[in-house]
């Protein structure tokens, strides 16, 4: 997705790709390609979130454009990551069908999605992270990963985001996980995988909608050139991703107490349903924002956009170590 487009109301993104070849189900649009190659600023995102399997219509398109916007705004090229008739896409995508219905795909899919040529595979954290390695991109934002489920002892639920997150070398940028999870068995999860937790600006793990979860992070930066050096430092020990967790902007931000409420209720719901796995997420969300009255939506767009930006600042640092 284009800053260029993005002035045209998103109506067309990106009509021209640069094919890696024949054998290779993947393409790139020219402006990537060419931010690729010449070691400019990127930011990937995953479309699961701008899809109708995230945000209800239309905050699901506000979200694009915030977040295509932010990164723009910041200097970076934003890229979108899905699967588009079977195509691995990176920065291409009709807003129109980037923000309808598809078929989530996490990291494990992506290869089914690819032989059976699904129209649209809308990419999870895990499925983007390993599109954005694949290319060379090195910094992701999205609004919360996944991570280890509530009851994850007896439902052995933990997200392929964490595992994706190890193996992957980039600095992904979240409110933290998503609010509805176990957010302190998240956290030794990425202790035992030797995931890197960043506080940006802050000493608290984010608890998505809530700046705060009371769970401390086992460290701050307070700027996108630490964050930067250490990435750096991590890689060139053959480390793999780093997550940078930022708090929800103060105006957006809701209460702890009553959002934990909110959250009890969402996942009642979720059991009543007999809901499990990936399908959980959406579910969740959805009654998330019944529970709270529709207040979790203006804090989830605004959380993502703040992501996006951020993203942005510490893309354009990288680039700077690379030149």
């Amino acid at each position: 997705m284009t800053c260029e487009k993005v002035s045209r109301n998103l109506a067309l993104v990106c009509p021209t790709v640069n094919d890696l070849g024949s054998m290779s189900p993947l393409a790139i649009a020219d402006d990537v390609s060419l931010a690729l190659e010449q070691r400019r600023p990127i930011v990937a995102l995953e479309s699961t979130i701008f899809s109708e399997l995230g945000l209800p219509s239309p905050a699901n398109r506000e979200a694009l454009a915030r977040c295509i916007g932010a990164i723009c705004a910041g200097g970076a090229v934003p890229a979108l990551t899905a699967v588009l008739d079977g195509v691995v896409s990176v920065g291409r995508g009709d807003p129109d069908t980037v923000c309808g219905p598809a078929r989530k795909v996490a990291s494990r899919d992506l290869g089914v999605a690819i032989a059976q040529r699904w129209a649209y595979g809308a990419t999870t954290v895990s499925a983007a992270l390993t599109i954005a390695a694949r290319v060379g991109i090195e910094v992701f934002a999205t609004g919360g990963i996944g991570g280890v489920h509530r009851g994850w002892a007896e439902t052995a639920d933990i997200s392929a985001d964490l595992g994706a997150l190890a193996r992957r070398p980039l600095v992904a940028v979240s409110a933290g996980a998503k609010v509805f999870l176990d957010l302190e068995a998240t956290l030794e999860r990425l202790e035992t995988d030797g995931v890197p937790v960043l506080g940006w600006r802050c000493d608290d793990l984010p608890a998505f909608h809530a700046r705060s979860s009371g769970l401390k992070v086992p460290h701050r930066v307070d700027t996108a050139e630490e964050v930067a050096a250490i990435a750096r430092a991590h890689w060139r020990l053959d480390g793999g991703g780093l997550l940078v967790v930022v708090p929800v902007p103060d105006d957006a931000a809701l209460a702890l107490e009553p959002l934990e409420q909110a959250v009890e209720t969402a996942l009642a719901q979720v059991a009543t349903q007999g809901v499990r796995g990936n399908a959980v997420t959406p579910v969740a969300l959805a009654a998330l924002s019944e529970a709270t009255a529709g207040a979790s939506i203006p804090a989830n767009l605004a959380l993502a956009e703040n992501n996006a930006a951020v993203a942005a600042e510490i893309a354009q640092a990288l680039a700077g170590w690379s030149s």
